[in-house]
């Protein structure tokens, strides 16, 4: 069976290996891959403890890389297996964010050029269903929400008095009665 570029739909893609031990159908145009979940799978079994729990190993507005998103990033696509539209899910980088793609249908997951090599520096390479996943969106959010306001407290107050409030925030948060603390400081600036 011969698989079309999802992306410019009239190229043919080719076998590729992405990773070792890890087969994929490539287009020679674009430079994005194919991965099938027969290919897939197996190859995810080999790389991860089924037993462990996801985490977000690094958060992708802090990943510092020279990757620019694909031309065709945002372009619609057919999976080349079975022809649904494949679903997207966003990845946030420092200089602009990507979508991986993903048939509902099949669960295929197509990556533009640079993605995979992306998702690998995130350690999301072993664990590409979860991008796709309410809860890692939300988490991402959340840990991105908490580096926005860590930097604006760097940029309003210099990096000296924002270090001693990130310190003093682990030490209270990791105090028992830290909430005391929390709230003396409170009082002491809404008076």
């Amino acid at each position: 069976m011969l698989y079309q570029c999802p992306k410019e739909g009239d190229i043919d893609l080719q076998d590729s290996q992405i990773a070792p031990g890890l087969t994929a159908k490539a287009c020679p145009s674009c430079g994005g891959a194919w991965l099938s979940t027969e290919r897939y799978l197996p190859w995810q079994r080999q790389q991860v403890d089924p037993d462990a729990p996801i985490q977000v190993a690094i958060l992708p507005l802090a990943l510092r890389t020279d990757f620019q998103p694909a031309a065709l990033d945002n372009r619609a696509a057919l999976c080349p297996d079975c022809r649904s539209y494949l679903a997207r899910g966003r990845i946030n980088l420092p200089q602009g964010s990507f979508y991986v793609e993903r048939c509902p249908n099949c669960k295929g997951i197509w990556c533009d050029a640079g993605e995979w090599e992306v998702l690998q520096q995130l350690h999301l390479h072993t664990h590409l269903e979860y991008i796709f996943s309410p809860e890692w969106q939300a988490l991402v959010r959340e840990l991105e929400h908490g580096e926005r306001e860590k930097q604006a407290i760097l940029d309003k107050l210099g990096a000296d008095i924002a270090h001693r409030i990130f310190e003093l925030a682990d030490l209270l948060e990791d105090h028992p009665n830290g909430d005391f603390g929390v709230a003396y400081l409170m009082r002491r600036f809404d008076q």
